[in-house]
């Protein structure tokens, strides 16, 4: 009887289900996309009900289209969107409100008066290897606790439940059995202590959230209870963050090594093994995975807007019909406009950090036209990865010689051929750019028996590689001009 690993990846924008087979090729995938909520300027919230809606139509959609019988499939892994905050009620399964998103910049104000209290931000740092800044869960929970009506009570009570994505999903999907999540999604929330892992008490003091609320913490790979699903139970055998999984779907297990995420947001993930290594440079400090007893640590740099941005040209501006066409578009500029875009409509995340800074585009002249907006905005992302490669060379130490490249955008060739160019090093693209999903199941199938360390490590095969062809006079102009662009955006709402 053929064995297979069922994946669940939960995005900001779709929810996915990908069944994997023992090669490791996808076997069938469904993706749905579900509805945006913006209540006010900066504010970004999702119905959790749909968030598990979609999630459970695609993998009842995936195992109904490969016609595969629950019992052979050996265990699911949950990939997710991280930082992203549910509080719903213990008793009766109902969110007590919208989950606020990781984009969501409503407590701006209150983490710019946490920051004052010097001693506070260096707590920070050390105990959770993250920034202070409305991105994480602390600050989200705290508001709901603050805002909704009798919740702060009902916590106290030990009524109230939290949870990041992956905790939803699992309290649901095992009918409310397990209240878990592990250690790289726990790293997230800006109240998990990365050296002792346990949850930290005086962030959990400093921000009145009580502890009951909080979920257990475990490894990525581990047995988080039985899914109760149509046709039989299915084992969740792994867990973790969408960057986290990506990393590990990357193959990225030795330190040092790195890769980039173009997704809603694009993250850069450097592997820095089972050290601790606090970044100088406005990076992150996160736990990647616990895995076989071990816990492994990385470098990261977050992007808040990339295929959101690209998304905005086709939503917002109606300059595009699809994500699809800015490839060709791109091509069809010819020489360098001079226009740069600046995506920051949830502030700038790393290296600088402001979440007080707005979007722009610079360089328009009359004669600028769309194509050349469409451009721009593609090589923002780019722009935006050298930021943080740069910073992460300066932290670690290590000079890359290659980048591993998955997300959506990834399959946009203009754009990896320019990230090439403006990095200087290659650009390695996998034949499967579903590395988010293809961690979440190498999770579950190691926890489950699928496979072992060497079988993975001899799974990752490379579609493409992009190496670099501009040279050097060319490359610093450009990335002049991109300076001088973030710079205007820079405390722009203050």
């Amino acid at each position: 009887m053929k064995q297979y690993i069922l994946a669940l990846d939960q995005g900001t924008t779709s929810s996915r289900a990908l069944l994997f087979d023992h090669k490791g090729g996808v076997v069938a995938m469904a993706q749905k996309e579900f509805k945006q909520i913006y209540p006010k300027h900066g504010w970004v919230e999702h119905d959790p009900y749909d968030i598990l809606k979609s999630q459970l139509d695609v993998m009842y959609e995936v195992i109904k289209k490969s016609k595969v019988n629950n019992s052979q499939i050996l265990g699911i892994g949950i990939t997710n969107q991280r930082e992203t905050a549910i509080v719903w009620n213990k008793k009766t399964g109902a969110p007590i409100y919208n989950a606020i998103v990781w984009q969501d910049t409503r407590t701006s104000d209150l983490c710019q008066q946490l920051k004052s209290d010097d001693n506070l931000e260096d707590y920070v740092r050390k105990s959770t290897g993250l920034v202070i800044d409305s991105y994480f869960s602390a600050t989200k929970i705290h508001w709901i606790l603050k805002n909704v009506k009798g919740a702060q009570k009902s916590a106290e009570a030990g009524d109230l439940l939290f949870g990041t994505v992956d905790t939803w999903l699992i309290w649901n999907l095992t009918n409310g059995a397990s209240h878990m999540t592990d250690f790289s999604n726990a790293s997230r929330t800006m109240l998990f202590n990365i050296s002792n892992l346990n949850w930290d008490e005086e962030l959990l003091e400093k921000f009145d959230i009580p502890r009951q609320m909080l979920p257990d913490v475990t490894h990525s790979g581990f047995h988080f209870g039985m899914a109760k699903l149509q046709g039989g139970d299915v084992p969740i055998m792994g867990v973790a963050g969408d960057q986290q999984a990506a990393l590990f779907g990357q193959g990225c297990f030795e330190p040092g090594q790195a890769k980039n995420t173009y997704g809603t947001g694009c993250f850069l993930l450097m592997n820095t093994g089972e050290k601790i290594q606090y970044s100088k440079n406005g990076l992150l400090t996160t736990i990647a995975w616990g895995l076989n007893g071990k816990i492994e640590y990385a470098l990261e740099g977050s992007i808040f807007m990339a295929g959101a941005a690209i998304q905005w040209l086709r939503d917002g501006l109606k300059m595009i019909n699809s994500a699809a066409e800015t490839e060709q578009i791109a091509q069809r500029v010819k020489g360098d406009s001079g226009v740069y875009m600046v995506p920051a409509f949830s502030g700038l995340g790393a290296p600088y950090w402001d979440m007080y800074a707005r979007g722009g585009i610079f360089g328009l002249t009359q004669d600028t036209t769309n194509e050349e907006i469409v451009k721009a905005t593609l090589e923002s992302l780019a722009y935006q990865t050298r930021d943080i490669l740069f910073a992460m060379a300066n932290d670690s130490g290590v000079k890359l010689n290659s980048l591993q490249v998955d997300g959506g955008a990834s399959a946009n060739n203009y754009l990896m051929q320019f990230q090439a160019d403006i990095l200087n090093v290659l650009v390695e693209r996998p034949k499967n750019i579903e590395s988010t999903a293809v961690g979440a199941a190498y999770f579950a199938g190691i926890t489950s028996g699928m496979w072992s360390m060497t079988d993975l490590k001899k799974k990752r095969a490379v579609d493409k590689t992009f190496k670099p062809k501009m040279d050097d006079f060319t490359r610093n102009y450009l990335y002049t001009g991109w300076h001088n662009a973030i710079k205007r955006c820079m405390n722009w709402a203050r």
